[in-house]
């Protein structure tokens, strides 16, 4: 009778609410990801980015990423390492946190996220004439 009435989705919206902080915290979720979800914390990588999974919503939906609070509403899939990559892409059911083969190499590049599109995109410098140059037009002379 409560599945009829559907209570049990009235439940899942208070729980939604809670675990994000009331309502100005899922709001502000919202405003953020365009997403409230509620699920289990799997992991954090260096960078603040929190991982989470639950097993209720549909596979290939059920993994997901809430971005740091530091990079505010510019955030993009460059942001997540490699290893979290491979487990929010169903590559491994294993969390980087929990994965004990994984090592780390001293010549191994730390992750960096691609800047093209922002202020620190890396334009090269050219001291080539360009082929193509901009048309100027003539001064008017004045009459005297």
């Amino acid at each position: 009778m409560a599945k009829l009435l559907a209570l049990d989705k009235v439940a899942r919206l208070f729980e939604i609410l809670k675990t994000n902080g009331g309502i100005t915290g899922t709001l502000y979720k919202l405003y953020r990801m365009d997403d409230a979800k509620v699920g289990t914390l799997i992991g954090e990588d260096k960078y603040g980015n929190k991982y989470f999974e639950n097993k209720m919503y549909f596979y290939g939906r059920n993994r997901w990423v809430e971005y740091a609070d530091q990079v505010g509403l510019s955030y993009d899939g460059s942001q997540v390492p490699a290893e979290w990559y491979g487990w929010l892409h169903y590559k491994t059911d294993l969390p980087p946190s929990k994965d004990p083969s994984r090592v780390k190499y001293p010549w191994m590049a730390d992750h960096t996220e691609n800047k093209s599109g922002t202020e620190g995109a890396y334009v090269p410098y050219s001291t080539t004439r360009p082929k193509i140059e901009a048309w100027v037009p003539p001064k008017q002379q004045s009459k005297q």
